[in-house]
């Protein structure tokens, strides 16, 4: 089953200000969003969970191989315009937001690209919306709010000015992060502190 809607994703317009970024509501089918929290690992806990200790039957497993092939690759190097070819990537799984969490960052320099793909249902909370923002200052000063339910796929390019960030959520809010990295020492370095984050603990089916 194909999971990845790359011909809408082709299709999708890249906004230039107030940095490159593409928004693509219902990047993912609805029965692959049920598909995903069916078998998606129980996270209780804040922080980035490594991939490597997903098991074989969950759902998610199955978009990271789609998003790690050459063709999402191909796209996101073309529409925004950047050389990703042999560049190292990272992934990351999130299943809980803490209140402190979403504090408004641009990401760290040796990101190039970054993807975040939303796997809640339906999300009708004010808090835990990711906003692009114009500034490092007001969460409040936007030019576009990201629900994160249902598929929907933010990508952006890192730069000094790519702010977000987003009102306090505590509760689950489900999210894949993928990252290109400038090398592969930065991406050893963030999944050190991501499995520190984590407990290095591994995860197991919802249910």
């Amino acid at each position: 089953m194909a999971h990845l809607n790359l011909e809408k994703l082709r299709s999708a317009e890249v906004a230039t200000e107030p940095y490159m970024f593409t928004l693509l509501p219902g990047f993912l089918s609805p029965g692959s969003v049920s598909a995903i929290n069916a078998t998606y690992p129980n996270i209780e806990k804040g922080g980035s969970y490594p991939i490597e200790s997903l098991e074989s039957n969950m759902t998610i497993k199955e978009v990271i191989d789609e998003l790690d092939g050459p063709e999402f690759e191909q796209v996101i190097a073309e529409k925004f315009g950047v050389e990703l070819q042999g560049r190292p990537k990272m992934y990351s799984l999130r299943g809980y937001t803490r209140s402190k969490d979403g504090r408004i960052h641009t990401d760290s320099k040796d990101k190039i690209i970054t993807v975040l793909l939303y796997l809640n249902e339906n999300w009708n909370q004010d808090g835990g919306r990711l906003r692009i923002l114009n500034n490092g200052n007001n969460v409040d000063d936007y030019v576009m709010e990201v629900p994160p339910d249902n598929g929907t796929l933010l990508v952006f390019k890192r730069s000094d000015n790519s702010w977000h960030g987003h009102h306090p959520f505590d509760g689950q809010r489900r999210s894949l992060q993928m990252n290109w990295m400038t090398s592969e020492g930065s991406k050893g370095w963030h999944k050190v502190r991501h499995k520190i984050s984590a407990a290095v603990k591994k995860l197991t089916n919802a249910g």
